[in-house]
């Protein structure tokens, strides 16, 4: 009977109605993108050889690389480094060793197109350049990003507003918000570098004239509000 009487009691405690949900949840995103011009150039430059010996081919394959470092650094707004060098056999036709060949690479990155692309050019007098590649800067991405980043959240709070208005609602609180970021850069149009390669300087070397294009930075703002009825 004590049981029967606490039970009784316990449910005549308990609200035979909860009060009803006054917040309608809405899921909704903004976003918000500006064309920025590329500021960064990078490249590689390669030199590949052969020769017997094997000594004898990792010693001019150092010697190149370390005069092309020389010539750089008479280029004090470009970037110059070594990269990856290796060295491999080579056999004949019938699976004996013929000899061996070797490869060197030097990498140059420069917000200074101009000066980058006649080091590039005097450096093509004994490497092949593999590929050339015009980008945001990492600082640059990042100013810019934050710049974006107060005009995207505005945006979301704008676009809350509204909604809240389309809803005659009382308010709205927030309830997550994300931020996202992109960096979409169209594909270079290769005559730029056909270009280049056509034009000449006056001692005979091909002179670079490069034009870095533009990249598509873009912000997103994604969140969920609930309105007030």
């Amino acid at each position: 009977m004590k049981q029967l009487l606490l039970i009784t009691s316990l449910i005549a405690s308990t609200p035979l109605f909860a009060e009803p949900l006054n917040y309608q949840r809405i899921d909704f995103q903004t976003e918000v993108e500006k064309e920025i011009p590329n500021d960064l150039l990078t490249a590689t430059l390669s030199v590949e050889l052969n020769n017997k010996n094997p000594s004898l081919l990792a010693k001019d394959l150092t010697t190149i690389t370390n005069e092309s470092l020389k010539l750089g650094s008479n280029y004090s707004s470009v970037k110059l480094t070594s990269g990856n060098q290796q060295t491999y056999p080579i056999y004949n036709d019938k699976n004996k060793l013929d000899g061996w060949r070797g490869r060197a690479e030097i990498q140059v990155s420069s917000k200074d197109f101009k000066s980058a692309g006649e080091l590039i050019s005097q450096l093509q007098s004994k490497l092949q350049l593999n590929n050339l590649n015009f980008s945001v800067a990492p600082e640059t991405r990042r100013e810019l990003e934050n710049q974006l980043i107060s005009e995207a959240v505005a945006a979301f709070k704008t676009r809350a507003d509204k909604i809240k208005t389309a809803w005659s609602a009382k308010g709205y609180k927030l309830i997550q918000m994300n931020l996202g970021t992109t960096n979409n850069q169209p594909p270079q149009p290769m005559y730029m570098m056909a270009r280049a390669a056509k034009m000449e300087m006056a001692d005979g070397a091909p002179a670079a004239d490069y034009a870095g294009g533009q990249s598509r930075l873009n912000v997103q703002v994604s969140g969920s509000i609930e309105l007030e009825q």
